[in-house]
């Protein structure tokens, strides 16, 4: 086996496209469908969103995260407005501007938290700092659940939100691209942790749950999806072959792959923090509430890691990143739990 064979757990988008995923995606490469989702596969996604939310929906779908984000963003804004979120958020940190772009210059307003948390009081702060003309009137509030840190906002935190947003007239967006593994952290159904509880927008993240690619854009309130399918022609996210982008969804959704998936990935991660939390110079930098485990490691354990092909990231908090995707296998977890155990011991 080579390097590039053996398991990391550097990104949950390391991993490979689950059975459930490859076995609908090979069912649709039967035959000719008609196109730009017309065919029976995208209108059949679109009702497993329906099944699965509970409530009528507009459904639509994207190649990537960022493409999703960006387009559901700007479909709540105009350029004079702006978007408030937390100073980690994914679209600040992470999208190349491009929130900014599609919603031809919309501000990203960012706020200080702690693990990626926004509050009420931090909305409110934030949305009332100014109300002159000269500043981006507020108008939508991105959170990313789970946040960058792997933490978990609670039903009643959403809630809590929500109540803060419809006092401010904003609307409130959901970034999910692990969705499905803070569903399986709360053990609470889609439909709770969204429209239930005042979400107004959602991007479902199918990449790092076990697809190929593609991310679907949900949007509970039909006013908001105006025009939406134009956006997505625009930035080039509308697929010609959208059966092999919609397809796949069919397969996770009503095979229940998609909470299974996340459910494993969110026990490997709870068990290798678990193994590795009494060793010497090692601790936890954030709560580990679903597939996400960051680890303050001192600077000779990160390089012995390396030098013995371990792959991670170090760029929240200075610590090494560890996630566990649908895949995670038990023995390559334990392997890297040995190494750790090895390195500890030589420190010591």
């Amino acid at each position: 086996m080579s390097l590039d064979d053996a398991q990391q757990f550097a990104s949950d988008n390391y991993s490979g496209i689950c059975p459930e995923a490859w076995e609908a995606m090979a069912a649709a490469n039967t035959g000719h469908a008609p196109a730009y989702g017309e065919d029976a596969w995208t209108t059949r996604a679109a009702d497993a969103f329906r099944t699965l939310f509970e409530t009528p929906c507009e459904v639509f779908f994207a190649f990537n995260g960022t493409a999703a984000n960006a387009l559901a963003l700007a479909s709540l804004c105009q350029s004079y407005h702006s978007v408030l979120c937390a100073d980690s958020a994914h679209v600040e940190t992470d999208e190349c501007g491009a929130p900014e772009f599609f919603s031809n210059g919309s501000k990203l307003l960012t706020v200080r938290t702690e693990g990626g948390k926004l509050t009420p009081q931090a909305i409110r702060g934030l949305a009332t700092n100014r109300s002159d003309i000269h500043f981006p009137r507020p108008r939508a509030v991105t959170i990313t659940q789970p946040t960058e840190t792997g933490q978990v906002y609670t039903l009643s935190e959403i809630r809590a939100l929500s109540a803060e947003c419809r006092r401010l007239g904003l609307a409130l967006h959901m970034d999910g691209a692990r969705f499905a593994n803070a569903c399986a952290s709360l053990g609470c159904s889609a439909a709770d942790m969204t429209w239930r509880s005042g979400v107004d927008v959602l991007c479902f993240g199918g990449t790092k749950n076990g697809m190929h690619a593609g991310e679907a854009v949900v949007f509970f309130d039909a006013k908001l999806a105006e025009d939406f399918g134009y956006r997505c022609k625009q930035a080039g996210q509308l697929a010609s072959k959208m059966r092999f982008l919609s397809a796949p969804w069919v397969g996770m959704l009503e095979s229940g792959a998609w909470l299974r998936n996340a459910q494993h990935g969110n026990a490997c991660a709870a068990r290798f923090a678990a193994a590795v939390s009494g060793l010497p110079g090692v601790s936890a930098l954030f709560p580990v509430e679903a597939n996400a485990v960051f680890l303050s490691l001192p600077p000779a354990m990160a390089e012995g890691l390396r030098s013995r092909g371990w792959r991670f990231y170090t760029f929240i908090g200075g610590g090494a990143r560890f996630m566990f995707a649908w895949d995670a296998r038990d023995e390559r977890i334990d392997q890297l739990i040995a190494d750790l155990n090895a390195l500890a011991a030589v420190a010591a």
